[in-house]
């Protein structure tokens, strides 16, 4: 809330009553004689229970609290662009505003409907809840209400619903207290934010949102005769509910404002006839995109917890772009059938893509469908990469000074011991090529060069490499890692391909850019600040021999008519099959497997089956993202 809202305006004394009784300012000190001067506890001295009340009231709550009183608000989540992507909060579904932004048709609705004489009485209104008292005490039962708004504010923030003579005071007592500390105008402001108005929706402007999708400043006369109807019995008069008795109690209302001279006979004939174009219910929506939002809320409960999340009335401002979030969701959904139809035996698939300059996440897609599945293979899943890993390794070889793109390395036969047993690395085809150079060997993806490398660079210092990426899962030295014996997530996988395609600045890949509560305070920045962590030329060196994977390699499938960086992974067993690769403006990474390890089937690699699909994504996604050639390695200086 702004500065000049109930919490954070200073509370200013009001005039003291004359028609009221002189409430004494230390409640526990009120006495019979005090108690006696109001109409409504006289009739509580009727009941016989003004001895127990007296004592009671060394127990009420110190409204006091209300000066620092910050109501649970609902937290928005948008795209990069500000589209709403996803609302959450707890039982109450509300966004606190100022009275100045509420309708004054609606503040003259409800104060027709619920209470009159607010601007004139200091709390209670000793005539009608006197009126209603003798009623409800000849009934033997509530059957008329006398509270004022106040009265109702207090009971909502302090008190029990139960309708008893004892809690009706102090309903009183409280409603006194209150209108001594905060303003007339401060008190209806709490209100308008407070009330319930159905389906979990709680203030004037949630409701207004709700019910005609609009600003609670914007409603018309007939909308707000229409909400303020709603006070009374929110779901029984709720136009969602039942419109032609929402429509009833809303001539009521009119009638009643008419009544008091506060509309026009004409204003009311209108009002009535004016066609309500109604909304929807807002609480407890689903997401536009599951899978995002649900990682951006776990995101934010790791900053600041689950109750600030919930609670807190945070705007989140994602680093997703809508658009191409439903193309990568689409594209899996599509080329999953695809693949089907081929006869691979794969159950999921996942995406991230990742802007290289900002290390933003621009789309992830979990799975092939939340609503079967809601487990989120994206940034949960983690598989072995296969020859996908080896980049990390190249990489290491080209910084460590030693080897260029043009070494020679020998494709041959060997054998390192391994515990009590000795390791042979195998090339896919079972075959060997003898001496080859480094980027003919990474192009066509064989195997014994890579683990050649990883002993001769060292695996400690790959994994160095990879945690400084930012890759956290646990990786264990074995001779076999250089050919992806590990686990790693996609969004892992993706985040670490940006690094190369930005050759070498990092940032923590992220979900969110910015995170403020409802005045629009930051709470949370994340403008990107990278560091250059890679070797430029080991890292441009890298993406020379990439581009050659898709030009002529494993990757041919992943073709873009543009200069791009990629590489195939197919693990032994055939259980993973992956492409991850880039252009300089969005790096993707995509697997495919199942969630229960089962092989894919005879023939499933990375190059056959995911790069088209990784092909089908980066089309569509960089339409309008112009051709970029990625710096030459000659650009830099080799170390």
């Amino acid at each position: 809330m702004s500065s000049n809202t109930v919490p954070q305006r200073r509370s200013r004394s009001i005039r003291q009553t004359s028609d009221l009784i002189k409430y004494i300012q230390d409640v526990g000190q009120v006495t019979v004689a005090t108690l006696l001067g109001s109409t409504m506890l006289l009739s509580s001295v009727a009941a016989g229970g003004l001895v127990g009340l007296a004592i009671s009231f060394r127990n009420l709550p110190d409204v006091r609290v209300l000066r620092n009183y910050l109501p649970s608000e609902t937290s928005y989540i948008y795209d990069i662009k500000g589209t709403l992507l996803y609302s959450l909060h707890d039982e109450a579904n509300r966004d606190v505003v100022d009275l100045d932004e509420v309708s004054p048709n609606l503040k003259r609705a409800i104060l027709a409907i619920e209470d009159s004489h607010f601007y004139a009485h200091r709390g209670i209104n000793p005539s009608s809840v006197g009126r209603a008292f003798l009623a409800n005490f000849q009934a033997g039962s509530t059957v008329e209400g006398g509270s004022t708004i106040t009265m109702q504010l207090v009971k909502n923030l302090f008190l029990s619903p139960d309708q008893t003579i004892s809690r009706k005071v102090a309903e009183a007592v409280l409603s006194l207290r209150l209108e001594q500390i905060f303003e007339k105008d401060q008190v209806l402001e709490m209100y308008l934010n407070q009330v319930y108005w159905g389906h979990n929706t709680y203030g004037a402007e949630t409701a207004a949102q709700s019910y005609f999708n609009k600003s609670a400043a914007d409603l018309t006369l007939a909308e707000a005769a229409m909400m303020a109807g709603l006070v009374q019995a929110p779901e029984e008069y709720s136009p969602f509910v039942d419109y032609q008795l929402a429509k009833q109690r809303q001539a009521t209302v009119l009638g009643r404002m008419r009544q008091l001279g506060w509309i026009t006979a004409e204003e009311e004939a209108t009002a009535k006839a004016q066609p309500l174009m109604l909304g929807e219910i807002t609480s407890f929506r689903s997401s536009v995109s599951p899978y995002v939002t649900e990682a951006v809320v776990q995101e934010l409960k790791e900053v600041f917890g689950n109750e600030a999340v919930l609670k807190g009335g945070m705007r989140v401002q994602t680093t997703v772009d809508l658009a191409m979030q439903q193309t990568a969701e689409a594209t899996v959904q599509r080329n999953h059938a695809l693949l089907r139809q081929r006869g691979l035996n794969a159950d999921q698939m996942a995406l991230v893509a990742i802007d290289p300059r900002t290390h933003f996440v621009k789309a992830m897609v979990g799975g092939v469908d939340y609503t079967t599945s809601q487990f989120n293979r994206a940034v949960q899943a983690q598989r072995q990469p296969g020859s996908a890993f080896k980049p990390f390794v190249y990489y290491a070889a080209f910084a460590s000074g030693r080897y260029t793109p043009d070494s020679i390395i020998q494709d041959t036969a060997v054998s390192y011991p391994d515990g009590y047993e000795y390791y042979s690395p195998r090339n896919y085809d079972g075959g060997f090529m003898g001496n080859i150079p480094i980027r003919q060997a990474l192009e066509v993806s064989r195997n014994v060069p890579a683990v050649k490398l990883g002993q001769e660079i060292g695996v400690a210092r790959i994994i160095e490499i990879c945690r400084l990426l930012g890759i956290e899962s646990p990786m264990e030295p074995v001779i076999s890692l250089p050919l992806g014996a590990v686990d790693l997530t996609p969004m892992e996988m993706a985040g670490a391909y940006a690094t190369f395609a930005s050759n070498g600045w990092h940032s923590p890949p992220t979900f969110i850019v910015q995170v403020t509560d409802s005045s629009g305070n930051v709470l949370l920045d994340n403008t990107p600040k990278p560091q250059l962590i890679l070797d430029p030329w080991a890292a441009a060196s890298l993406t020379d021999v990439l581009q050659g994977v898709i030009a002529r390699g494993t990757g041919t499938g992943a073709q873009l008519g543009r200069p791009a960086a990629g590489k195939t992974g197919t693990t032994d067993s055939q259980r993973d099959i992956w492409f991850a690769g880039y252009v300089p403006q969005l790096a993707t990474a995509i697997w495919v497997g199942n969630d229960d390890y089962s092989p894919l089937g005879v023939g499933a690699t990375g190059g056959g089956f995911v790069a088209p699909v990784w092909r089908d994504f980066m089309n569509q996604a960089l339409v309008d993202v112009p051709v970029e050639n990625f710096r030459n390695a000659s650009e830099f200086a080799k170390p």
